[in-house]
């Protein structure tokens, strides 16, 4: 399928383009850019050098991706990249940072939806099929795992963690590892309960479902401290891949886990 590139488009040679693309007016794109069958890039969208983009994405208005880090030591001269799989949306004006020392790299994973405005900066790791809404800031370095929702005007610091179906609720400040199926509120963000409706409506057993929530009731209601409740819970030697993971999480916090309101 030929590719469709608007007149006022700026595509530099160097650009590899796969099949079936679409570019639209007023979009400049740099060179050493890889682009993947099927993605559609509309107007006035800047992508710079060292963006590789997989196939079937779409790309909106005003969207910036793979530029220079906003980090006061970042050399200009050093070769860093953003990497992006397949199927994910980008709306309207979200900025995205490519990695902030030679050969480091700002990644996405496939299918997700990341709304208008939201800003990613330098060497952030992001899943599959997270929703991020409008006009949150994930600052560098931060990792989110799959299958999160972001509300709106979120902030998370650097460093941070995201886990896997976890909730963080509209205008949460969040300094601290937000852990797996967990919902987050406040400022400073704090844990207020379980995503038990959202684990629910993505399949997860009623059976599963409860030894999520025994696992975190030893973590954040028996009166013990995050290591002695990690410990209880190795102890019971629960096979479930998902109380599993909330150990694994714990275990692998370097900022530290957000604690229980």
């Amino acid at each position: 399928m030929a590719n469709e590139i608007h007149p006022t488009a700026i595509v530099h040679s160097d650009v590899e383009l796969g099949d079936g693309i679409t570019i639209g007016p007023y979009t400049i794109i740099e060179k050493d850019v890889k682009i993947g069958d099927g993605t559609t890039i509309e107007s006035a969208v800047r992508i710079y050098s060292g963006t590789r983009i997989g196939k079937n994405n779409r790309i909106f208005h005003g969207a910036t991706l793979g530029g220079e880090p906003q980090d006061l030591g970042f050399n200009q001269n050093i070769k860093s990249f953003l990497e992006i799989g397949d199927e994910n949306i980008f709306r309207e004006n979200c900025t995205i940072h490519r990695g902030s020392k030679e050969g480091n790299v700002t990644r996405f994973g496939n299918k997700n939806y990341i709304m208008g405005g939201v800003h990613f900066a330098h060497d952030t790791q992001v899943g599959n099929e997270n929703i991020i809404a409008q006009n949150s800031t994930i600052a560098g370095h931060v990792k989110i795992g799959n299958k999160a929702f972001i509300s709106g005007l979120v902030a998370i610091h650097q460093f941070a963690r995201v886990g896997d179906y976890a909730m963080l609720a509209g205008c949460s400040k969040v300094t601290k590892d937000s852990p797996p199926y967990s919902m987050i509120d406040g400022n400073p963000a704090t844990v207020i309960g379980q995503n038990l409706v959202g684990l629910k409506r993505a399949g997860f057993s009623a059976e599963d479902r409860e030894k999520i929530k025994h696992a975190y009731k030893i973590i954040y209601h028996s009166g013990l401290n995050f290591s002695q409740a990690i410990a209880k819970l190795k102890e019971e030697n629960d096979p479930n891949p998902y109380v599993k993971n909330i150990i694994e999480f714990f275990e692998t916090s370097e900022r530290g886990v957000t604690d229980h309101r």
